[in-house]
């Protein structure tokens, strides 16, 4: 046995080839798909496997950005130096439009996060561009309902999710059969780990947004200890506590709604040590909105949220 182990692929190598197989899959069965793109780490891993699946060809699908209007920076900054170095399509478009065009009710208060309206902007682009399978960066270790989510997970006609009809997916088969105005979210790194992305990152020797690493940040302190990047988006009252931190991020969402933690990690091998001594998801360490109550992600996918 000991002699066979040198053709083995080792668990990087696995996760890859099974992405890699899902992806070629979406790209298979589906006649529009795209490549949902954020500019945080699950999305950036995605983007490397499509390159490894198709190149040297293009993309099969577009890459497609939900644009809040309250993104860091930096993420943007990355986002248009990828693709810019990638030759490749990338669609935009902005939730602000999508309040004004169906006079959408924007959430009030000090953190207030379009994250949840995303969902309208993304079934407004899916319908734009008869898109039959969106990929998305979506791990199963990430949150409890994404838990639930097969690798091809079907939307009907207006976008739901159903999390008591799910497909049964055996021996890496992936029925992507769907009717008329239904839609598909496919996940190729849903297996993976916070940390086995880590580990491939630094395998693929992968560029990230900065914000992933130790900085120092202006941030205000939450009721709960968080620590919110002072930005234009959020409420800053005479009462409020703000401190410079040494910080960096777990993942990227709205500014209103992720958190920073502090830490001293300036490279991917230090992330990767905090990371296996982290006892909490990065979502559920940093992403108040997920925090508004305790199916508060479950209820915003069943209304098509990725």
């Amino acid at each position: 046995m000991r002699q066979m182990s040198k053709y083995y692929l080792n668990y990087l190598d696995q996760l890859e080839s099974e992405a890699i197989h899902i992806m070629r899959e979406v790209a298979g069965q589906f006649e529009r798909p795209a490549l949902l793109f954020s500019g945080g780490k699950d999305s950036i891993t995605l983007v490397r496997l499509a390159e490894k699946a198709f190149r040297p060809g293009k993309f099969p699908f577009p890459l497609v950005h939900i644009d809040t209007g309250h993104n860091f920076p930096e993420a943007l900054a990355y986002r248009d130096n990828l693709v810019k170095e990638l030759d490749e399509k990338l669609i935009v478009r902005y939730v602000g439009d999508t309040i004004q065009r169906q006079k959408l009710t924007e959430p009030k208060g000090k953190f207030a996060s379009r994250n949840a309206l995303q969902t309208y902007t993304l079934l407004e682009t899916i319908e734009e561009f008869k898109f039959d399978a969106c990929i998305g960066g979506a791990r199963r270790d990430e949150e409890k309902a994404r838990a639930k989510e097969r690798i091809f997970s079907v939307r009907d006609e207006f976008g739901q999710w159903d999390p008591k009809r799910q497909r049964p997916e055996l021996w890496n088969t992936y029925n992507g059969k769907i009717h008329k105005g239904e839609n598909v979210r496919a996940f190729p790194i849903s297996n993976w780990t916070e940390l086995d992305v880590w580990n491939y990152i630094k395998k693929e020797n992968i560029s990230l947004p900065s914000i992933y690493f130790a900085h120092e940040r202006e941030c205000v302190v939450t009721a709960d200890n968080q620590l919110v990047a002072v930005s234009d988006f959020i409420q800053i009252d005479k009462a409020d506590t703000v401190v410079k931190k040494q910080v960096r991020y777990r993942t990227v969402g709205d500014m209103t709604c992720t958190a920073a933690v502090e830490s001293s990690a300036s490279n991917i091998d230090d992330v990767i040590k905090e990371i296996i001594v982290s006892k909490i998801s990065e979502r559920g360490e940093t992403r108040i909105d997920d925090q508004v109550s305790e199916a508060a992600m479950e209820d915003r996918k069943k209304g098509g949220y990725f």
